[in-house]
């Protein structure tokens, strides 16, 4: 059994160097293990846009009195597509990569 798990293990770790994983999340600070994600914009003005659509969208989703009470009532105030796209650079495309790799070696585990 342990050799099966020091198998796997090796197995783990050669998936792994085989494709650079974990490349969503960027160290930003090492003293306390915080990391940042990025986002591309192509200007200082859509950024500007995706915060504000995050804000409106916020503010009318967790407040229904803020929506009588704002002039942020019609839907057309939040460009949804702006809130796709931040959700869509959020994705860790890598790292689902890695648990799908991870799955296939418990799976092999599993049937062993």
């Amino acid at each position: 059994m342990e050799i099966q798990h020091k198998e796997s293990a090796t197995e783990l770790l050669e998936s792994m160097n085989k494709v650079e994983y974990f490349k969503k999340l960027k160290l930003a600070n090492t003293t306390d293990n915080s990391f940042s994600v990025t986002l591309k914009v192509s200007c200082y003005n859509e950024l500007n846009l995706m915060v504000s659509d995050l804000l409106k969208a916020s503010i009318i989703l967790l407040n229904e009195d803020a929506r009588n009470l704002s002039s942020l009532t019609t839907v057309t105030d939040i460009n949804v597509m702006t809130l796709l796209e931040i959700a869509l650079q959020l994705l860790p495309e890598e790292e689902m990569e890695l648990l799908d790799d991870l799955h296939k070696i418990h799976l092999k585990t599993d049937a062993e």
